[in-house]
């Protein structure tokens, strides 16, 4: 049961309708003819384009302006900015998981969403990693959760054939058992097919080890433990090694030619989020469809990669609307349509055992039930890795581009060293 002063506070929100919004510090913002204008902030494809006009048709009194920015780095950019300006935001922000540990380091300047929040939104509707990590220690949840990345492997079928290794999904489970039969698997790849990699992308499998371990670059305390975590070391050098056998396409993830590699078949396998589907999809084309499969087998156990959150500013004048907007939103059936729209994969429980969500079949991957195979792997993520400050940054600018330099040619060890190096300097 809620304590009695959220009873209060829901009839703040309430209010907030004719008022200004709860905590806001203003009058709400209005259109031309009186509705109330609700910005929402948001990056890459959150799936929202239909819900915002189905949220707009049962809600008259409210005009939705959306702030979509292509990439997420300009977008938690100019997060930030504002946030340290004290104003400019939108009504609702979208927090991605490597941002969020900067977010809950600014926590004061967000509204607790149990507070300002429709009372039946209760935090057992999510996976509860998915609420503790935008959770603060003294309770105040600061985001309601979006979608998450488990993980699986996308590969192409024909290339595993020509190399002479098993290609159905069933199959090839042992081949994706751990990394090391994973990167052995890569070399019986090379050897047997010229001219194509094993993998798209250092950073892109490092960065998927990554995420499965307990303590990443920060521990519970905040403290950067890049030199002292023996198992950012490990994925290192089991990337780089595999690197120097020939195994990278050397491609930067989301470039041109990373686009390009997809519909040229210059690598066999890529790690796969539940969201990379439809980047895979899109960027492969017609013309390879039932050439790429995957798999629910994934190196050493499962993992999460991805994710996002909804967030309510206090520089917002009309949070109580915005906290019932990012409710709607993030609740299980709005969840099911964002993925049926965009591939982006439900945090909420019920969305999960969903029969819409658990029958969807795609038909570019051979029509296989990747609805029912995501939330199997779901079920391997017992808990989220702790993001300290600036983790996302660290990734992309430290040791994004040392993977990168190893793969066009720098010695490892002298490109560890520079990772560590930046990592440092962004921790400060």
């Amino acid at each position: 049961m809620r304590p009695r002063h959220w009873v209060r506070v829901v009839v703040c929100v309430v209010v907030s309708t004719v008022v200004a919004a709860c905590g806001a510090g203003g009058a709400a913002n209005r259109t031309a003819d009186g509705r109330t204008e609700l910005t929402v902030a948001t990056f890459n494809e959150f799936g929202y384009e239909e819900l915002f006009r189905e949220y707009e048709a049962a809600h008259p009194d409210v005009k939705i302006t959306p702030r979509k920015t292509g990439q997420g780095a300009p977008h938690h950019q100019n997060l930030f900015t504002k946030l340290g300006a004290g104003s400019g935001l939108a009504d609702v922000e979208a927090v991605e998981e490597g941002y969020l540990s900067q977010v809950m380091a600014r926590s004061d300047q967000f509204h607790d969403l149990l507070e300002i929040g429709p009372e039946a939104v209760t935090p057992d509707r999510w996976l509860r990693w998915k609420v503790e990590a935008a959770t603060t220690r003294n309770g105040r949840l600061i985001g309601y959760g979006t979608d998450i990345g488990p993980l699986a492997l996308c590969y192409r079928k024909d290339l595993f054939a020509e190399a002479g290794l098993p290609s159905e999904p069933d199959d090839v489970r042992q081949l994706f058992a751990t990394w090391d039969s994973y990167f052995a698997a890569g070399d019986r790849f090379v050897a047997a097919v010229s001219g194509v990699a094993w993998f798209d992308s250092a950073a892109q499998i490092f960065n998927a080890m990554h995420n499965q371990h307990d303590v990443g670059y920060f521990d519970t305390s905040d403290t950067l433990v890049v030199e002292s975590n023996p198992d950012i070391r490990n994925d290192w050098n089991a990337v780089t090694n595999a690197v120097a056998r020939g195994q990278s396409a050397k491609l930067t993830a989301f470039s041109n030619e990373w686009n390009t590699g997809f519909k040229l078949g210059r690598f066999a396998t890529t790690t796969c989020p539940s969201w990379m589907l439809g980047v895979i999809e899109t960027q492969a084309g017609p013309e390879n469809a039932g050439k790429w499969a995957v798999t629910d087998a994934f190196p050493d156990g499962g993992g999460n990669w991805g994710g996002s959150y909804l967030t309510v500013p206090k520089q917002s004048r009309n949070a109580g609307k915005a906290a019932e907007l990012a409710a709607w939103l993030t609740a299980p059936e709005q969840q099911i349509k964002a993925f049926q729209a965009r591939g982006t994969f439900p945090s909420q429980i019920d969305a999960l055992e969903n029969r819409a969500l658990l029958e969807q079949v795609n038909p570019y991957f051979d029509n296989v039930k990747a609805g029912a195979l995501f939330a199997a792997q779901v079920q391997k993520v017992k808990a989220a890795q702790h993001k300290g400050p600036a983790d996302g940054q660290i990734q992309e600018d430290a040791f994004g581009p040392a993977l990168r330099s190893v793969e066009q040619g720098k010695n490892a060890n002298d490109a560890w060293g520079t990772a560590v190096k930046e990592a440092k300097k962004i921790a400060g």
